[in-house]
C-alpha cells in the first residue's frame, strides 16, 4: 500500500518539476544578452531631432518637426514624463546646442549620430537587470508601425569576447529600435506598448527629470 500511495506522490512531484522548468525557462534571456549580465553598461539620453541650420519654420513661425515626433508629442505631450523630451522640442523651450561629432552616440554614425545630452554609467544591478531584461525577450518587439529612427535613448552594454561594446538605439516617437555591433536576435524591431514604457521608465530612473 505504501508504494501504491508513493507513486503517484513521486508523479505529481515530476510533473510540477517540469511545469516549474518551463515557467521559469520563459524568463531566460535570449543570446547574447544571455552573456551581458554583470557586464559593464552605460545609458544615454539623446537628442532625438537636429534640425538644420537655418532650422526650417512653418507659417507661424515655430519649429518644422518631423510628422513622427509632431505625432508623438500630440498624442501623449501632457503624459510624457518631466525632461523625457530634448530641449527645443516644445513651443517656447530653449533648443540645445548641437554638440561636436565626438559627443554623438553611437559613435559609429559619426555625424549622423544622435547628440548626448547625458550619459551615465548603469550601476544598479537591479537596472542592470531590468535593462537586459527588456532587450532579451523577443516579447517586447514587434512590426514596427513605422520606419523612421529618432532616437531619445542609447544604450551600450559591453559583450564578452568582442572589444566593441553592444550598443542600442531606442526610439519612443518612432517605436522602435536599432542595434550596432552585434547580430538582433528577433525578427521585430517595433516596440510593445509595455516596452515603450519600460524603456520611459528606465530614462526617469537613470535622469530623473533632467
Amino acid at each position: 500500500m505504501t508504494s501504491s500511495i508513493r507513486f503517484p506522490l513521486l508523479a505529481k512531484l515530476a510533473l510540477a518539476g517540469v511545469a516549474l522548468s518551463v515557467t521559469t525557462g520563459c524568463s531566460t534571456l535570449s543570446p547574447p544578452f544571455n552573456q551581458m549580465k554583470g557586464a559593464q553598461m552605460t545609458v544615454y539620453r539623446l537628442q532625438n531631432y537636429v534640425p538644420p541650420q537655418p532650422p526650417p519654420t512653418n507659417a507661424l513661425g515655430g519649429l518644422q518637426l518631423p510628422p513622427q515626433i509632431q505625432q508623438w508629442i500630440a498624442a501623449g505631450a501632457s503624459l510624457i514624463p518631466p525632461g523625457l523630451l530634448p530641449p527645443g522640442i516644445l513651443p517656447g523651450s530653449q533648443p540645445a546646442a548641437t554638440t561636436p561629432d565626438s559627443q554623438r552616440f553611437p559613435p559609429q554614425l559619426g555625424a549622423q549620430g544622435f547628440p548626448i545630452l547625458a550619459y551615465q554609467p548603469v550601476t544598479d544591478s537591479a537596472l542592470q537587470g531590468d535593462i537586459l531584461d527588456t532587450l532579451g525577450h523577443s516579447s517586447s518587439f514587434q512590426q514596427p508601425a513605422q520606419s523612421c529612427m529618432y532616437a531619445e535613448l542609447g544604450i551600450s552594454i559591453a559583450q564578452p569576447n568582442n572589444a566593441q561594446p553592444a550598443d542600442f538605439l531606442v526610439s519612443l516617437s518612432c517605436g522602435q529600435v536599432q542595434a550596432f555591433n552585434m547580430q538582433w536576435p528577433y525578427a521585430n524591431t517595433g516596440l510593445t506598448p509595455s516596452s515603450e514604457k519600460e524603456f520611459a521608465t528606465i530614462i526617469q530612473r537613470v535622469f530623473g527629470g533632467h
